[in-house]
C-alpha cells in the first residue's frame, strides 16, 4: 500500500500528472474501506465514512474562506464518492446528485496563491496538489494505527503489492505488481 501512496504523491508532486494523481487519490478511500472490512469489498458507504472520519475534518479549518456553511466540511464522503463516481466512470468533473455544480482542481504554481477548498458561484475550487497531499497523508496515518489489528491484516496481506523479484511459480527475475 505504501508504494502506491508513494506513487500517487509523485503523480501530483513531481510529476504534474494530475489526472493520475486524482484518479490514484479518489481510490485510496475505497482501498481504506475494504482493508478494515471483514469482507474485504470496498462499498460507496464504506468510502463515505472513511473520508468523513478522515479527511472531511480536514476542510473545516478556519483558514478556509468562505467558512463551510452549516458547520459542514466544503467536500463531504458522500460528496466526494459522487465525485469519484463520476471522475473514474465518465471522466466528468460533475454529478447530477453533487452539492456543487461541479468540482474545479487548480494546478499549483498557476497563480500567485493557491485556492483550496473555496467556492465560485456553486463550483467547489480545490488545489489538486494538496488534495491528494491530504488523502494521501489520512491513509497513512490510518494505516500505522490499523498495523496489528483485524482484518486489516489478513486484507493488507491479500493487497495487491510490488514483488521486486518477481512472484515465485509464476515470473522470477523481474518485477511483478499482484
Amino acid at each position: 500500500m505504501n508504494d502506491f501512496l508513494d506513487q500517487v504523491e509523485v503523480a501530483a508532486k513531481e510529476g504534474r500528472l494530475y489526472y493520475l494523481a486524482l484518479a490514484g487519490t479518489l481510490a485510496i478511500p475505497d482501498i481504506c474501506g475494504a482493508l478494515g472490512a471483514a469482507n474485504g469489498q470496498a462499498t460507496g458507504p464504506r468510502f463515505t465514512a472513511w473520508f468523513d472520519a478522515h479527511v472531511a475534518p480536514l476542510h473545516m479549518a478556519p483558514t478556509s474562506w468562505p467558512p463551510p456553511v452549516g458547520g459542514k466540511p466544503f467536500l463531504t464522503g458522500a460528496d466526494c464518492y459522487l465525485f469519484r463516481c463520476a471522475f473514474l466512470h465518465q471522466a466528468r468533473t460533475q454529478h447530477p446528485n453533487g452539492a456543487y455544480s461541479r468540482i474545479l482542481f487548480i494546478e499549483p504554481g498557476t497563480s500567485g496563491t493557491r485556492i483550496h477548498m473555496s467556492i465560485a458561484n456553486d463550483a467547489l475550487v480545490i488545489d489538486v496538489e494538496m488534495f491528494c497531499g491530504e488523502v494521501v497523508n489520512a491513509a497513512r496515518q490510518w494505516l500505522a494505527a490499523q498495523a496489528g489489528t483485524q482484518p486489516f491484516d489478513t486484507n493488507l496481506a491479500a493487497s495487491v503489492q510490488r514483488h521486486p523479484t518477481g512472484l515465485a511459480s509464476f515470473v522470477g527475475g523481474v518485477p511483478v505488481i499482484s
